[in-house]
């Protein structure tokens, strides 16, 4: 084990409050599959807390978001647009063209965004039956690269897709981050933009386990609860689900917890940016950054911490803050690279 870990905002551990939570629920008795009052309680806070008129529901993991989500939008003759290095192609072992059969139309972009003008060449291809038909355009917020689309981006590129009579879908794993990189509501970055269905994510963000659907598009998402069973994402015991997101919007914990880990990830970043041999490959927006050094200084830095080489040609690597990282833990990193640095001169 790792005393220190900048490999992902999974490897953090549970918020201290949401244990209590956990605790609090674990007791007596109650019924299960979603039918307590707890979990009908905070759906419904849910549903206010995004503007209201949505359906919300919860699954257990990330994947199983984006499976439930997409399979309720798509025949198995569509295409799902995404960026190249979206999780749903990279990172999910086939999971969404397993259980909706349709195709994912990847599109490469330099900093993981979509846009109009990228996605446009790629609807030649709605032509005709011997096609797959575009019918999702799937982003996520914050990107896998760490950038944000602006709520303007957000507009135009919902008012686009929906010009083409598709669907807008938002992985928000990090959807936290995103509202709170942009000082804003949650309902801003997905309702008021035009969203047709997202997910909030908490694993990532001081949550042992859970992430919530949102659809503002009940007319089209009313199997929702069928797909659910079927991806295997019904939590018996949702109680426990339903109490770690009660205290996640308590008081916002959602946004102090991802704030702070924005905020760990900018003071690294500006510790990097004063070091010549290294260099930041994109901006640091949230809670994650893609950092160029030398081969060495990565092996050497591997032994004590643990993170990902993201690029294995150009040396890059990714470096992910969480909600318990802290300025101790960020000064050792840098004091330990300018050593493993100055060793090599």
């Amino acid at each position: 084990m790792f005393s220190v870990s900048l490999g992902s905002d999974n490897h953090s551990g549970v918020h201290p409050a949401v244990w209590k939570a956990l605790l609090k629920a674990d007791e007596g008795f109650t019924p299960a599959y979603g039918e307590d009052p707890l979990t009908l309680k905070v759906l419904n806070k849910l549903e206010l807390l995004f503007g209201g008129d949505c359906q919300a529901c919860f699954v257990m993991t990330g994947t199983g978001a984006n499976v439930v989500a997409l399979q309720n939008l798509v025949k198995s003759f569509n295409a799902i647009f995404c960026a190249q290095t979206a999780h749903i192609n990279v990172d999910e072992c086939g999971a969404v063209q397993k259980f909706t059969q349709a195709r994912l139309q990847v599109i490469p972009t330099p900093d993981g965004k979509l846009t109009p003008e990228l996605i446009s060449p790629y609807l030649l291809n709605n032509r005709d039956q011997h096609h797959s038909q575009g019918k999702v355009i799937s982003i996520a917020q914050s990107t896998e690269y760490g950038t944000l689309y602006s709520i303007e981006e957000l507009k135009v590129l919902a008012d686009y897709t929906h010009s083409l009579g598709m669907l807008l879908h938002i992985d928000g794993a990090r959807l936290a981050n995103a509202a709170a990189a942009l000082n804003c509501s949650l309902k801003e970055i997905t309702k008021d933009i035009g969203a047709d269905i997202i997910s909030f994510g908490g694993t990532k963000n001081g949550l042992l386990f859970g992430e919530a659907l949102i659809s503002f598009r009940p007319d089209l998402t009313s199997d929702i609860r069928f797909y659910r069973k079927q991806c295997t994402q019904l939590f018996s015991k949702m109680r426990y689900i339903s109490a770690q997101f009660d205290v996640y919007l308590e008081d916002e914990l959602w946004r102090k917890n991802a704030s702070h880990a924005n905020e760990m990830a900018a003071l690294l970043g500006n510790f990097l940016k004063k070091i010549p041999e290294v260099e930041l490959i994109q901006p640091v927006e949230v809670n994650s950054l893609f950092v160029r050094m030398p081969r060495n200084s990565i092996e050497e830095l591997q032994e004590k911490y643990h993170f990902y080489i993201w690029d294995e040609v150009r040396n890059v690597v990714r470096l992910m803050c969480s909600f318990n990282t802290t300025e101790e833990h960020i000064e050792e990193f840098i004091f330990d690279l300018k050593s493993s640095l100055a060793q090599s001169l």
